[in-house]
């Protein structure tokens, strides 16, 4: 084999990871996975696919190596493969926000049509939580939480929220988190305890970025 030869099949296998990579749904899937072993009927609900689209793009990710499976019952579950995976949609999600003002804007419109908070950091937080001055919910899907969650929260399901606001102290600071910046779940929830009278921010990084943060340190 002669250096172009070389070459051609090193870039012509890592354009196989970068095309599994350039589907927005797939992107989406990594995101959700990064949470925890999901099924595809989980992946399916939470990115309004159908079954076997959500089968499809899992499919085209395994074939990338970037997912693995394993079945428990009669159901197959999806992980990342491994936790570089993590770290390469990390790096994409960190370059875009950084490169593209389109992504910023909407970022910035999302969220000023929910509430007008900055989030808080996670110094800040870890401190808040170490005076009792806040009190952190995790409104990611119960199972999610189930998968890992950040050791101080407790699991309040976004769509189980208005039925448990009295399970939250009006003296504290509510602080909500779901799966990252890109997920929308923690504003809404926002919206809802500032419209009930809460003082309220969110975490702007889910917990496969805490779990990182703190490994760093």
């Amino acid at each position: 084999m002669n250096a172009r030869e070389f070459k051609n099949k090193i870039y012509s296998e890592l354009a196989t990871v970068s095309k599994a990579l350039s589907n927005p749904h797939r992107l989406e899937i990594i995101e959700l996975l990064a949470q925890g072993p999901s099924s595809v009927e989980h992946i399916a609900d939470e990115t309004d696919l159908s079954v076997a689209s959500a089968s499809h793009h899992l499919q085209l990710l395994k074939k990338a190596r970037l997912v693995s499976t394993r079945k428990k019952g009669k159901y197959r579950y999806y992980s990342l493969a491994s936790e570089k995976v993590f770290e390469v949609w990390t790096a994409l999600r960190t370059l875009g926000i950084s490169q593209n003002a389109e992504i910023n804007r909407l970022m910035k419109d999302f969220r000023e049509s929910h509430h007008n908070l900055e989030p808080i950091s996670t110094e800040d937080l870890q401190k808040r939580l170490n005076d009792g001055e806040a009190l952190l919910i995790d409104v990611r899907p119960g199972e999610e939480y189930s998968a890992g969650h950040i050791a101080s929260a407790i699991s309040i399901p976004k769509s189980e929220l208005l039925q448990r606001l009295k399970d939250l102290p009006k003296d504290k600071e509510i602080v909500a988190y779901c799966r990252g910046p890109f997920c929308t779940m923690a504003d809404e929830a926002i919206a809802l305890l500032e419209k009930e009278g809460y003082r309220t921010t969110k975490l702007d990084i889910g917990y496969p970025e805490w779990e990182m943060v703190n490994q760093s340190k």
